[in-house]
């Protein structure tokens, strides 16, 4: 059992000065219609794929993800009505993303497109980078963040050119409560406490986050959050064992806001959980802090200027094996991450073209600190190591009539710096004894999208785009011996190159309003991509399966499919769905070096519900997940003795809310609704029992908005 010792969650925010950067400013076209001024203020940020549909009086906000490429966004409502879920459902009801699963780590490793771990996906919280990486039984990166404090997911899939650039396959952005979430109309203090219990174990938890607003210039927020549900019964009845955790969060902002045109924010979370994984209790402290500065004069469009400075330092160590000993016991791995990104958006006429460019830099900062065991310091596979990766980007966005050219180009470099030693039989060849690694390189990447606005409901588009993950400490210094055995030993690879990606997608998004009632609306997106990826590193065994590292594989490996991302809402009655399709024929993961990373063939998500009684106060609804078979690669079914592909399962949720006049709000429903045992897509597969999800489960949580 994990017993929780005294302690408190501390909060600190340090003020940093910013210095407004001069910001070279060039005569606006004198003859811009007012027209044109519209179309410039309807265009989206630059560092996503398309421009927004130009639709005067639209209700759809900038941001809205159905004005932009393969993007989806997790709203507030759809958090609230999942509510005592985990991360790892939420997205999986996102085309195309799902997570690797362990039910018994608490970490959320994101899959899209098939691609996870060791930043093929840039996970991040509030925008900062969250790169620890883990090899082992494992997924390669996991981020850690308390679900009670989520006010929203952004899932940008495919190349990412502005900020978050630097990965093979996407971007995820965990976004906590901010103090315009909270505080509401003309009051100035706002915030929201839950409760929540559960049966099957889902035991207790308990959030409050609450923010004020002490003048025109000064507001802060605060929040804890705490957790402990113990071990789960599958639909069998069989308990599975060590999926219980201790969860204690805190955050505090602040936002200072001297005058329209200048904002400060400055944050900080910490996250501190008890559980047991990978064979050993442990302990993760994830500490996160930004602090960011936004320049916005309202009478200059060629200045929109943002800056964030940020710092992370996550900390897991190994206690002991279920028996109380253990060759890994007393691991420990610290990372501890810097970075800052600067960008600026301008928006001009160039005669009758509008344009819209957006350009910057971002650097981040990785420093791994890795003791491996007490008694086997240098015993395990993951090694020391600093990294780094710079960006350098800028998109433009051309508007000519009904006509967007976006135009993308990003320079990556990265830098590895580290050291070890390898013995005389390593299967590299490399020479026995101690050994450095200074390692860099740089590739530019370009990316292209044409996207037509041929009506004010239905945007086509077509996209080219190239990128580039570098590879990392972990795949480049792995070294040692594996604890608690003999004859298991593990090598680096300073020759690793970067991973690239060039790939094609073509899609649509289409967004009409009163098509059965004059107040519905229906949004619509679907896309095919196709994906070439050279260089793809995986595990590698040599020696009968005794050595093991990580390898370039040879040729070029190609993943397809299709997503498709559907949502209706008349009021009283609303309903979306997600479908992805994937073809891929990329290498094995092997586990225990990282975990396999294939998605399901075919994986679909929908919610259906009604809203009743006066002013719609109650929703009534269900949630539906199925997923076709999965391969798990033909090395690792060999190695496991399973079945190549795992079997395909589907599973039905039940959920009803009450919001009362008073801010109160009741939210009860039933997951896995019949029952069913199963083994979720893309789990980290240790045995029959660990592998299977939750059965039936009751919850219900109050909740108090004032």
């Amino acid at each position: 059992m994990i017993v929780r010792h005294s302690r408190s969650v501390l909060l600190a925010c340090t003020v940093l000065a910013i210095i407004m950067p001069s910001v070279a400013a060039f005569a606006q076209s004198t003859h811009s219609t007012a027209e044109t001024a519209e179309v410039q203020k309807a265009k989206n940020e630059a560092d996503t794929f398309l421009s927004p549909i130009i639709v005067k009086g639209s209700r759809q906000a900038a941001n809205d993800p159905y004005n932009k490429g393969p993007s989806s966004t997790v709203t507030a409502d759809q958090i609230n009505l999942q509510a005592g879920q985990g991360t790892d459902d939420l997205l999986r009801g996102v085309p195309g993303t799902s997570t690797a699963n362990n039910p018994q780590n608490p970490g959320v490793a994101v899959n899209i497109r098939g691609f996870e771990g060791s930043g093929r996906v840039n996970m991040s919280i509030d925008g900062v980078r969250q790169n620890f990486r883990f090899t082992g039984h494992e997924a390669q990166g996991f981020t850690y963040i308390d679900p009670a404090f989520l006010a929203g997911i952004d899932v940008t899939r495919g190349a990412v050119t502005g900020i978050g650039g630097g990965a093979l396959a996407g971007t995820v952005n965990f976004r906590t409560y901010e103090i315009d979430d909270l505080i509401q109309g003309d009051k100035n203090y706002g915030g929201i406490v839950s409760a929540t219990v559960g049966t099957n174990e889902l035991g207790w938890s308990e959030a409050a986050v609450g923010a004020y607003r002490f003048n025109d210039v000064f507001a802060v927020l605060g929040g804890i959050s705490k957790s402990d549900p113990g071990n789960y019964e599958n639909g069998d009845g069989v308990t599975v064992p060590f999926t219980e955790q201790d969860l204690l969060s805190g955050m505090l902002k602040a936002e200072i806001t001297p005058n329209a045109e200048n904002t400060i924010r400055l944050g900080g979370i910490t996250y501190d959980n008890d559980f047991f994984a990978n064979s050993y209790f442990q302990n993760v402290k994830n500490k996160t802090f930004a602090a960011s500065y936004a320049y916005t004069p309202g009478d200059n469009e060629l200045i929109d200027f943002k800056t964030n400075f940020y710092y992370n330092r996550l900390e897991m160590r190994y206690d002991t094996n279920a028996t109380g000993g253990g060759a890994a016991a007393g691991r420990r791995i610290t990372d501890t991450g810097i970075g800052f990104d600067i960008s600026n958006t301008s928006k001009f006429d160039i005669g009758d073209v509008a344009v819209s460019t957006n350009y910057g830099v971002e650097y981040f900062h990785d420093n791994y600190d890795v003791i491996n065991s007490r008694t086997q310091p240098s015993g395990g596979v993951n090694g020391d190591g600093k990294s780094g990766i710079l960006g350098v980007f800028d998109t433009t966005t051309l508007t000519y009539g009904m006509a967007d050219l976006t135009l993308g180009l990003r320079y990556d470099r990265f830098d590895l710096d580290g050291a070890g030693s390898v013995v005389a039989s390593n299967p590299l060849g490399i020479p026995a004894g101690a050994y450095t690694v200074d390692k860099s390189d740089g590739r530019l990447n370009p990316s292209v999208t044409f996207a037509l606005n041929p009506t004010d409901w239905f945007q086509p588009y077509v996209t080219y785009a190239e990128t580039q993950r570098a590879p990392t400490i972990n795949e480049t210094f792995a070294g040692g011996t594996h604890p608690g055995s003999t004859g298991q030993s593990f090598f680096p690879n300073p020759f690793l190159e970067p991973e690239t990606s060039k790939g094609w997608e073509v899609g649509a998004n289409i967004k009409v309003d009163g098509i059965l009632d004059a107040g519905d609306s229906f949004r619509f997106k679907a896309n095919y991509f196709n994906d070439n990826i050279d260089n793809y590193i995986t595990g590698a065994f040599a020696a009968g399966g005794r050595q093991t590292f990580f390898v370039n594989n040879p040729g070029t490996s190609n993943v397809r499919g299709i997503e498709v991302q559907a949502a209706y809402d008349a009021g009283f009655v609303f309903g979306d769905l997600a479908y992805t399709h994937t073809n891929t024929d990329l290498p094995s993961q092997i586990n225990g070096f990282g975990v396999q990373s294939y998605l399901p063939e075919n994986i679909f998500s929908a919610t259906l519900g009604g809203r009743f009684l006066e002013d719609q106060r109650l929703t009534i609804g269900t949630r539906l997940f199925a997923a076709g078979r999965a391969d798990i690669g033909q090395i690792n079914a060999t190695n496991a003795g399973r079945p190549r592909f795992m079997s395909g399962y589907g599973v039905v949720d039940l959920f009803a809310n009450y919001k009362w006049e008073n801010g109160l709000e009741l939210t009860a429903s039933v997951t896995n609704v019949f029952d069913k045992t199963y083994t979720p897509a893309s789990s980290t597969i240790q045995s029959t029992t660990i592998d299977t999800g939750r059965g039936r489960t009751f919850m219900v949580t109050a909740k108090a908005r004032f």
